[in-house]
Formats: C-alpha cells, sequence, structure tokens
C-alpha cells in the first residue's frame, strides 16, 4: 500500500492516542486491509462488524494477524438487548416501536453508532458498500448535532502537492441557504484547526468581489457577511481565521491573479479553505482534482456531530480508507 507524506503525518498523530473505531462493512476486502495495516502500525483499534468465521477466513489467507482486532456479529452480540433499548429510548417520540428498533440495531451502521452512543467506541467509519445517506442518517438520528444553531456538513482533507486544503461542503447540504453556507464556513474553519491549518478561507463564487451578478453571487455574499460577523465575536476571539469571499478559484489560490482581481483581501491567493456555493461544485471539483492530477482525498468527514462518524467513497482505495479512518481517530481524541 502507498504511504504518502501527509498520511504518515496523520498516522503519527494518531498513534499517539490510539482510538477505537468501528468498521461496519466487514464483507469489504478494501476495509480488512486498512484495519489490518492501522492494527499493525498502532494507530487505531479496530472493531469490525460482521460474519467472525468469514472475516477470519480472509486474513488468514493473507497472512495477516487478528491480535488487537475486535469482530462483532451484531445479531449474536450480548450488548444487542442494551442497544436495541438505547435507540427505542433516542426514538420512540419519533414513531419508531420497540420492534422497530429491534430490527434497526440490527443493520450494521445503526450497531455502529449506538456503540458510539453507548461509549464503546469513539467513532465509525462507513460507505465502502454503502450510500452517503445510509451512513449519515444513523449518526444524525443517533449522535445529533453537537450545537442547535448549527446544521451538520461535511469537508473532505484535499492534498496537491503534499500541500493539505480543506473542502466543504461537498457531500451533504445540496443547495445551502446563506446561513447554511456560513455554518458549513464556520465548521470547515474549526475542522481545519483540528488539524493543524490556520484556516484562511475562502468563499468561492463565480465571481469575485462584485464582477458576476446574480442570486447565487448574492448568497456568498450574504454568508460570508454572517460568517465575518461570527468570527468577530468571542466565540472565535484569538483562534486567528481569516475568511474573505466572494472570490473565484483562481483569485483564491493564485497571488498572481489575486492582486489583480482582490487586491488587499489577506485570503486570496492563500486560501486553504474552500467553501464552495453548492454541492455541485464541490462534489465535482474534488472529484475532477482526484481523478485528473492523483490529488489525496480523504472524506467526506461529517463536521458538527457530537462524535466522528464519517463517510467514504465506494471507489476508495485501501489508502483513502487509511486515511479517513486515521482522521476519524483524530476527531475522536479532539473530542475528548
Amino acid at each position: 500500500m502507498k504511504v504518502s507524506k501527509y498520511l504518515n503525518a496523520l498516522l503519527d498523530k494518531a498513534k499517539q492516542n490510539p482510538q477505537t473505531i468501528v468498521l461496519p462493512e466487514g464483507e469489504d476486502l478494501r476495509i480488512l486491509e486498512a484495519a489490518n495495516f492501522l492494527n499493525e502500525v498502532k494507530a487505531v483499534k479496530p472493531i469490525i462488524l460482521g460474519n467472525p468465521e468469514e472475516i477470519k477466513a480472509q486474513f488468514a489467507a493473507h497472512n495477516w494477524n487478528l491480535d488487537g482486532i475486535e469482530l462483532l456479529d451484531p445479531s449474536k452480540s450480548p450488548r444487542l438487548k442494551e442497544y436495541t433499548d438505547l435507540l427505542y429510548n433516542l426514538r420512540k417520540e419519533k414513531g419508531m416501536t420497540e420492534e422497530e428498533a429491534a430490527k434497526t440495531a440490527l443493520n450494521p451502521n445503526y450497531f455502529g453508532t449506538l456503540m458510539i452512543k453507548a461509549g464503546h467506541a469513539d467513532g465509525m467509519v462507513s460507505g465502502a458498500n454503502h450510500s452517503t445517506a445510509d451512513t449519515v442518517r444513523p449518526a444524525l438520528q443517533i449522535i445529533k448535532s453537537a450545537r442547535k444553531d448549527r446544521g451538520v456538513s461535511s469537508f473532505l482533507i484535499l492534498v496537491a502537492n503534499d500541500k493539505p486544503y480543506i473542502f466543504s461542503d461537498c457531500a451533504i447540504v445540496i443547495d445551502p441557504t446563506d446561513k447554511e453556507l456560513c455554518d458549513i464556513a464556520l465548521g470547515a474553519a474549526e475542522s481545519a484547526l483540528q488539524f493543524g491549518l490556520e484556516p484562511k478561507v475562502a468563499m468561492l463564487s463565480f465571481s469575485t468581489k462584485g464582477s458576476g451578478k446574480g442570486e447565487s453571487v448574492d448568497k456568498v455574499k450574504r454568508a460570508t457577511e454572517m460568517a465575518k460577523a461570527a468570527l468577530a465575536g468571542d466565540e472565535y476571539k484569538g483562534l486567528n481565521i481569516k475568511l474573505d469571499g466572494e472570490m473565484q478559484a483562481d483569485a483564491a489560490l493564485d497571488a498572481v491573479v489575486a492582486k489583480k482581481k482582490a487586491p488587499g483581501s489577506d485570503v486570496a491567493g492563500e486560501a486553504n479553505v474552500l467553501i464552495f456555493p453548492d454541492i455541485n461544485a464541490g462534489n465535482i471539483g474534488y472529484k475532477m482534482l482526484q481523478r485528473f492530477y492523483g490529488s489525496e482525498a480523504y472524506g467526506p468527514m461529517l463536521q458538527g456531530l457530537n462524535a466522528p462518524v464519517n463517510d467514504l467513497s465506494r471507489g476508495a482505495l485501501v489508502e483513502d480508507i487509511v486515511g479517513v479512518i486515521a482522521i476519524t481517530a483524530l476527531q475522536a481524541m479532539n473530542k475528548k
């Protein structure tokens, strides 16, 4: 497996305090290979959900070591009743019956999320064989948002020429309002801080400082002003988060273009946190960079939850999965 400079740095941080991460897709060989690697380097403590005998057979066939890895079949877990009761109590006001709770708790994504809620795991990574919705729904229902005034969104870490960037939102909020876009920007800035980046946040658009017109431009402008107002408050005092917009991607990333299009901006030309106006722009942008130029892309990860639950692209490579699991472990460390 190819381990990049940036991935090595993530693993070194994760090794400092290995977290227990649930992997609900024990049927996927990529997941098993990633778990084996992370266990070998002692970066996380993996729990794999699935058929233990089938997983053991795969490990034996590849000469991998299971020492340090926990295997769980949800249907045979001694904690299944505990998790069923937990789910029922969380969702009964939404109309869930005890019978529905018993059935739902057997779903690996729900079971893994309930493990986190019960304090038996620190985070979860899924999505190799499940849609984003299948991964995110249990987290929203069980883990829930850390703040009532801010929704959950996503970010990913894209590494180009060994330099990491935060991209947000590329997976969750399809067409954000100005308030949602503001929340996404603030959440992404906080995510950047978690991973040692000094956030320089660019609110992206097809317009730079009024060069274009239209409601989509106005939305980004309003979101920018809202975010700047929030950053001026006590909550963000001393965090040195810089934010500016609206601006085009070239103005955000290229210093020469920035001088022409956004002179005087303390973000233009130096942005490392890119906030996209909608999910179309974000998702298309990162996948093109990944496929055309081989940029590393880890995520999307959820931001704004009480505990980390993260999604994988179904086309993820083993090294991508390793990276997302390591990032999940670091998020869990930051929550403690």
